[in-house]
């Protein structure tokens, strides 16, 4: 009984300093910075430049159609899309180890209008070093206030409640604000 005792809280307590480290790592805020210039092509063939969102909040989110968190939060980004794009707010959305075909099958079954890219090297390493120890999860995702800073690196999904926060925040510090 002693030993199965011993056991169960080795493993309790492993569960409990990973919780720990998975919510310390989950929402890193980043040091107030400008954020990574990157461009490539969307999944619909259109050129796409950070430059093109200058003055707008975004939040780059690195997915993947296979990954469950990444679906689960997908429906939320959708809806806040379509509610916060007047506002000034877009979702970039980096499809990372994927064919094309599967993200164009699941952007039209998922009702996506914000632009999609393809990771590529380029794309990944853009953003790589804003992550603590890199880019080694999904989802991952960076918010950029209006003013083009770098605010926030996210791991791992959200709420749509979380999501509204962080936006109207990003959304509010335009220069001065």
């Amino acid at each position: 009984m002693k030993k199965i005792t011993s056991s169960l809280a080795v493993v309790c307590l492993a569960i409990i300093l990973f919780t720990a480290n998975l919510m310390a790592s989950g929402d890193a805020m980043a040091a107030t910075r400008p954020a990574p210039a990157f461009s490539g092509v969307t999944i619909d063939g259109k050129p796409f430049s950070s430059s093109s969102l200058k003055g707008k909040a975004y939040i780059v989110n690195f997915f993947a159609t296979w990954c469950p968190p990444c679906r689960a939060e997908i429906p939320d980004m959708v809806a806040i899309q379509k509610a916060y794009a007047a506002k000034g707010f877009t979702f970039i959305g980096i499809a990372v180890n994927e064919t094309e075909p599967s993200v164009k099958s699941f952007i039209r079954s998922n009702g996506i209008t914000y632009p999609v890219l393809m990771a590529t090297p380029a794309l990944v390493g853009a953003f790589n070093k804003y992550a603590d120890g890199g880019i080694t999860g999904i989802p991952t995702s960076f918010v950029v206030d209006s003013s083009g800073n770098l605010t926030a690196t996210m791991v791992g999904p959200r709420s749509k409640e979380m999501f509204e926060q962080i936006i109207n925040s990003a959304i509010s510090r335009k220069a001065g604000k």
